[in-house]
């Protein structure tokens, strides 16, 4: 078939997948609008009324600092439990409810909030330690970072003379957040259908739209419970995500060993060969429509969660959020729309090869946040690796746990890309030494 005509077979299929992607991201926008309905409020009232209003990012870093020193207090007192609950409240609460976390992220670096949220941890690391020097460097540490960038949003947001900018303190957080948390997902997602049409199976990609559905309708249903179930949230939310992230690995790991097997022309033939109209199991199957529900569940209702903080700041210029939010939207379905051309035109080779180490690439970011995530939920032993560098984008933070679990799952990956490709060759050698009929 040439592949004028496989895109001509294919483009009902492209559109209603591009409409599914509209459809599925306008659900996400009516549920977020829900708050804007009501008078907008602080920012602090999404946890609890008793919290005091906070009218610039320097008086909520003041609130944090006092936490903090709570906080190494019941260290001091001989309640270490306590002070780690109390940096969790600082953490929880109100670096990430508020929004603190993704105004840094989107205007200050990626890096930043890393570095903050690794001196969270190994502020609670050394409560636990016993160590009461460390607790008070971290005590600190964490507390200047925190007013620094305060500070730096102030100047942002012009809080002395002159007024916010909406298009910084709404439009960007808006943007910047569908952009990084949908960015991983849209590159999964296109990448299991783009397979499905370059195999011939295009009229299966509804199952995998079917598992992208199902994963946006579990993330507002739990962003919901961890909004108004404070037993859920913090660091069980942590857990949910980084146990849902190392879960994506497996199933991105087994997805691209599958896929190298079938870069050889040969062994493409061979697979082709040996099915029927049913060549896709639905084992197989399943299994492309789960990476598909994970790769969107991971972060789906902690997305929903930073948009509330963005919209009650906002007020009445909410409408910036949303064109933030829809042009986010629109640069998702551009990469999407990309990722479908693109299998088009590339050759069966060079697309499967370029697919497997794009998903193994996933595999490794994910093992990453993964464990960041388990990591701030103190499920997972942290040790910091002074100097290395963080690149957020991949996944990799200066942590031992987190570099040594990303080596072990490129060694794995490795090695199956070698047991594969020996296999493939042993196989092309036994068809060569068979005689033809």
């Amino acid at each position: 078939m040439s592949t004028a005509r496989l895109e001509h077979r294919i483009e009902p299929q492209r559109l209603v997948g591009v409409a599914c992607v509209v459809a599925l991201m306008a659900i996400l926008m009516a549920m977020l609008a829900l708050p804007a309905h009501a008078q907008p409020a602080p920012a602090s009232t999404l946890i609890s009324a008793e919290q005091p209003a906070h009218d610039s990012w320097s008086s909520v870093a003041k609130e944090m600092g006092s936490i903090l020193d709570d906080a190494v207090e019941k260290y001091q007192g001989g309640d270490a439990k306590g002070g780690k609950d109390t940096v969790n409240v600082a953490y929880y609460q109100r670096y990430e409810t508020l929004g603190f976390e993704k105004q840094v992220m989107a205007r200050i670096s990626g890096t930043r909030v890393s570095t903050v949220e690794m001196e969270f941890s190994l502020l609670k690391k050394a409560m636990n330690d016993g160590n009461a020097d460390v607790v008070d460097q971290h005590a600190t540490t964490l507390k200047n970072y925190i007013r620094e960038d305060a500070n730096t949003l102030d100047g942002y947001e012009g809080t002395g003379a002159t007024e916010s900018s909406p298009w910084l303190s709404a439009f960007l957080p808006a943007f910047l957040i569908i952009l990084r948390e949908g960015f991983e997902a849209i590159l999964v997602v296109g990448a299991v259908i783009a397979y499905l049409i370059k195999a011939g199976h295009g009229d299966k990609t509804k199952v995998v739209w079917a598992g992208t559905g199902v994963a946006i309708v579990c993330s507002i249903v739990l962003a919901v419970l961890l909004s108004n179930i404070t037993a859920l949230a913090g660091h069980n939310q942590e857990l949910i995500e980084g146990l849902t992230a190392l879960l994506a690995v497996a199933m991105l790991i087994w997805v691209s060993n599958w896929m190298i097997g079938k870069s050889s022309q040969a062994a493409w033939d061979r697979f082709i060969k040996s099915k029927t109209e049913r060549s896709l199991s639905q084992g197989s199957l399943f299994s492309l429509a789960f990476i598909a529900f994970l790769a969107v569940f991971r972060e789906g209702a902690e997305t929903i969660l930073f948009y509330l903080p963005v919209i009650a700041q906002a007020g009445n210029q909410v409408h910036y959020v949303w064109v933030g939010l829809g042009v986010g939207a629109v640069c998702l379905v551009i990469v999407y729309l990309m990722i479908r051309l693109l299998a088009v035109r590339i050759p069966l080779r060079p697309f499967f090869i370029v697919t497997s180490i794009l998903l193994a690439i996933m595999a490794i970011t994910f093992t990453g946040s993964g464990i960041k995530e388990l990591q701030e939920a103190d499920a997972f032993p942290l040790t910091p690796i002074n100097g290395a560098p963080t690149i957020d984008l991949l996944g990799i933070y200066p942590r031992v746990e987190n570099l040594a679990a990303q080596g072990l799952v490129l060694l794995i990956i490795i090695g199956l890309f070698v047991w594969g490709s020996r296999r493939n060759r042993a196989q092309a050698a036994a068809d060569n030494a068979t005689p033809s009929e």
